[in-house]
């Protein structure tokens, strides 16, 4: 691509003139419209949800942590729509779409390939194709740009390319879309200009990296961290429990230490659209390299048998209390997959009502959130809704499992009316030995 074409972009970024196509509007496209909007760009959103679509038209967001009124300022800059045939108007095009595992934990890349064609029908001299979504080192270089180049148009010459993860982590306070540094990369020199001219107008810092590759093995980087740590704290979990000893006292113990330590806590299982799944993209990736990942593979077998433990700490529990799990009745808090949210992607609480369904047992939930269970990909919940928290419905429960956190729960309220709690995210705060809660 000639200097003048990288230049005449910029410009247009620069000028706040550049039009912005943004695909997949979830819990990372939507706020990341939101940013280029209120930096004064025109933003076309593309989705193929009509749901979703028609919803934004009336200004009204269907992500709890981003309210309507994040939105409403900026609808005339905003356009949603499910026609993809505006691709070709756009000056810069950001993928936000998933990436999730198929049944046999390897990636499925259904998402963003698709994606890619249907850009290619569109594809058109001078544009940028950035994509987000977390993937394997190789995916845009390599997978994508082959793609995009079916067209006979050059990645790096006739049109530009890159890649910059997304760090999302929703509902967070301390740290939004615009004030998180975002890591920035492209095919060429000439790319990666571009590419962090149009994040240098909505977030406070970019970091470039020498390549797509080094920028998508940073964001897996990320997160394997997270995930492995993780695991560390679930087994020591385990193994302290046999001790008699409270991992979450010991973890409260040991982050006094002003360095050389990071809190890292336990729970039911990971949850969420990027530690269960991101590091299985690496594992796959490294098998083309005959190499085996043996920390990212037991760190997955770990956070994967979270479920399963908490299920017989249940059962055990309902045994010393002369009750089978066959029959009894149990209550899941929270089905979100972390606390104070409503997303509920990859959440352990779902596995954990197979679980118990599995065994017999009689499973509902509430989630304050999440008023009933939409069709899902790996579970056939369907029909589920949330039940009322009342004194005369907690009580019927064999058992209450606290999954998710949810700061709306009164714990109090729990303890006096609820006849047993599984704790799994230590929101009772009370020490090992209580009668009536049993950590796990």
């Amino acid at each position: 691509m000639n200097m003048t074409n990288s230049k005449r972009l910029i410009g247009k970024i620069q000028n706040k003139q550049a039009k912005i196509g943004i695909i997949g509007l979830g819990y990372v496209g939507l706020p990341l419209a939101i940013e280029f909007c209120k930096a004064g760009f025109h933003v076309t959103g593309f989705d193929i949800d009509d749901r979703k679509i028609e919803l934004l038209k009336q200004g009204k967001s269907y992500i709890k942590h981003i309210s309507s009124s994040l939105l409403t300022p900026h609808l005339s800059l905003f356009t949603p729509t499910t026609d993809f045939n505006h691709l070709s108007a756009m000056d810069c095009i950001i993928i936000c779409v998933p990436t999730p595992l198929n049944k046999n934990r390897e990636p499925d890349m259904t998402y963003v390939f698709d994606t890619t064609r249907t850009i290619a029908q569109h594809l058109r001299k001078g544009q940028l194709i950035v994509l987000e979504s977390t993937t394997y080192p190789g995916t845009t270089d390599e997978d994508m740009k082959a793609i995009l180049e079916e067209t006979e148009l050059k990645a790096g010459k006739d049109f530009h390319l890159a890649f910059s993860p997304e760090r999302e982590d929703p509902n967070r306070k301390d740290f939004s879309t615009s004030t998180i540094p975002k890591i920035v990369s492209g095919y060429t020199e000439k790319c990666l200009a571009v590419t962090k001219a149009l994040y240098d107008s909505v977030v406070v810092k970019t970091i470039p990296v020498s390549s797509t590759k080094v920028a998508e093995a940073t964001k897996l980087l990320e997160n394997i961290y997270r995930s492995v740590n993780i695991a560390l704290v679930n087994e020591l979990k385990m193994l302290f429990d046999k001790m008699g000893i409270d991992i979450w006292e010991v973890i409260e113990a040991a982050k006094t230490k002003p360095f050389g330590f990071q809190a890292f806590y336990p729970g039911p299982g990971l949850g969420g659209h990027c530690i269960p799944i991101d590091p299985f993209y690496l594992t796959w990736k490294a098998r083309e390299y005959d190499f085996s990942t043996r920390f990212i593979e037991l760190a997955g077998e770990i956070n994967t048998q979270m479920p399963y433990y908490v299920v017989q700490k249940t059962t055990d529990a309902l045994n010393e209390r002369g009750t089978t799990i066959k029959g009894a009745k149990i209550l899941i808090l929270g089905i979100a997959y972390k606390k104070n949210v409503d997303d509920m992607r990859e959440s352990p609480s779902l596995k954990l009502i197979e679980l118990f369904r599995g065994k017999g047992a009689i499973v509902d939930y509430n989630d304050p959130y999440i008023p009933e269970i939409p069709k899902l990909r790996h579970y056939n919940l369907l029909e589920m809704k949330s039940v009322p928290l009342k004194e005369n419905t907690v009580s019927v429960y064999n058992a209450v499992v606290i999954s998710t956190d949810h700061s709306d729960y009164d714990y109090k309220w729990l303890y006096t009316n609820a006849r047993l709690i599984i704790d799994t995210r230590n929101a009772m705060g009370i020490s090992l030995g209580d009668s009536k809660v049993v950590k796990a």
